[in-house]
């Protein structure tokens, strides 16, 4: 596979809900110049969970905040659903990033001195939208946490409180959910909650999510993984497993001790 063929999700079965085509992001020059993606094509297709990992300056998270419009390309093309990035200015990409992308980041990024329920409405009160009341209470359903709806975040233990950041992210029903490194600030058990919740927002609410996570178990909970080093896909895994997954990153410590 060459770094500019697209590797499963693009072509492939199923709707897509973001596509890169041959992207590359370059930060600084000169001297200083480091390119962080080199020529990445890859598709995300609707109501598919996808990991992506990789050694610590592969990409990873430069890919992702590009996908998500956080950050942007220096050449080629991020669509999101029929949505080409780059032609949106600022107030727009803005719009869009509100009204159809989720976000999930390591840090909770909660109000302290809101409760869980308005910390989850929060984006939605921004925007001045009323909730959908039937799909919001299906999500608080699925975070477990209707009883601690009135609680504030010092109140809610870890698990609880990236829950409540997960079912912020749903709450707007965005096309398509980023987690970066979702369970990095969390307990064994906290962790396996969240991952547990985001994998049954996928297969019983048809949700898309792509995670960051350099963690083999939160990667087995995905329908596939993406492997990057040096700014490109190297590799990809369906059905994963934590132990594949483990011996597939042992491989990438082999090469740099090499």
């Amino acid at each position: 596979m060459t770094a500019t063929e697209p590797i499963a999700g693009v072509g492939a079965r199923g709707e897509l809900a973001a596509v890169a085509t041959g992207i590359s992001k370059i930060y600084g020059t000169g001297e200083t110049r480091v390119l962080a993606l080199d020529d990445v094509s890859v598709g995300f297709r609707r109501a598919e969970y996808t990991a992506i990992m990789g050694p610590s300056g592969s990409g990873k998270s430069t890919l992702m905040h590009c996908m998500a419009g956080l950050d942007s390309i220096s050449t080629g093309s991020v669509r999101l659903g029929d949505v080409e990035l780059s032609s949106l200015d600022d107030k727009k990409l803005t719009l869009l990033r509100r009204e159809k992308i989720g976000f999930v980041f390591q840090a909770f990024n909660l109000l302290p001195t809101l409760t869980a329920l308005e910390n989850i409405t929060l984006p939605m009160d921004i925007a001045g939208v009323k909730p959908d009341q039937a799909w919001l209470d299906h999500v608080i359903e699925t975070v477990d946490l209707r009883d601690r709806l009135k609680h504030r975040p010092s109140e809610l233990s870890g698990g609880q409180q990236q829950r409540v950041a997960c079912a912020r992210a749903l709450a707007s029903r965005p096309e398509i959910i980023f987690a970066d490194e979702p369970t990095g600030n969390l307990d064994s058990r906290s962790g396996a909650e969240v991952l547990g919740f985001l994998r049954a927002s996928v297969r019983e609410s048809g949700q898309t999510i792509v995670m960051v996570t350099h963690d083999p178990n939160a990667a087995s909970y995905a329908d596939r993984v993406l492997f990057l080093a040096d700014g490109r896909i190297v590799d990809e895994m369906l059905d994963p497993t934590s132990d594949l997954v483990l011996e597939r990153m042992k491989r990438f410590d082999a090469t740099r001790t090499t």
